[in-house]
């Protein structure tokens, strides 16, 4: 079995009042899709996807413990210490699986309510467990496929300017959340204040892949 994992970046980021006077953020959307070549080449049989979503909406969804991490983790495990959101639902429609989660309240969820703040886009990333067997030119995703989470919140290239707008202006939500140690602000600014113009671009980036690779 392999570790895999699909992208997808089309979803609503959605931020509503509460009754305590504060934000509520969620993310909505296609989190999974069944019986269509995706953009890694792999196809998802709708009936062995609906299974392991019904198995993962009981065992995970329907217990409050279906939780999601910021950025791409390099296992099946769920790191709880990373933890950014909890999934609420993920429902069939067509062949589409639409899924909602809550953004929480823990350090890398406050990160990425940080970065809607600061108008990044946000995609997610489901990943899981499963065989891959070769068929007219797709990878089609055996019936033994186990799903760990069903989105992981990932960065589209908005996020990396977000971030490092963050890191310039000195915005407490870059460090203080014990992720990041002021020294480690200090020599990405430095960093960035060092790139010459036609590098800009892409040492912003490199800044964010070495932020999100520290979570």
């Amino acid at each position: 079995m392999k570790l895999i994992t699909e992208t997808i970046e089309d979803i609503d980021l959605i931020v509503e009042g509460n009754s305590k006077g504060g934000k509520d953020y969620k993310i909505k959307g296609v989190f999974m899709q069944a019986d269509i070549k995706n953009r890694n080449g792999r196809v998802y049989p709708v009936g062995t996807l609906a299974t392991e979503v019904k198995r993962y909406t009981n065992e995970f969804i329907n217990k409050k413990r279906a939780f999601g991490e910021l950025g791409h983790p390099d296992g099946p495990t769920v790191n709880l210490e990373r933890v950014s959101h909890m999934i609420t639902s993920l429902t069939p429609e067509g062949k589409n699986f639409i899924g909602e989660a809550k953004i929480m309240d823990t350090p890398y969820g406050k990160i990425v309510k940080n970065l809607i703040d600061e108008g990044a886009q946000l995609g997610v990333s489901s990943r899981g467990m499963g065989s891959i067997q070769q068929s007219n030119g797709r990878g089609v995703v055996g019936k033994d496929f186990y799903l760990a989470t069903a989105a992981d919140i990932v960065a589209d290239p908005s996020a990396p300017d977000a971030f490092v707008e963050g890191i310039m202006e000195g915005k407490e939500w870059v460090w203080d959340n014990g992720v990041l140690k002021s020294k480690t602000v200090e020599e990405y600014k430095q960093e960035i204040e060092k790139a010459k113009m036609h590098k800009l671009s892409e040492v912003k980036a490199q800044v964010f892949a070495n932020f999100i690779s520290k979570l």
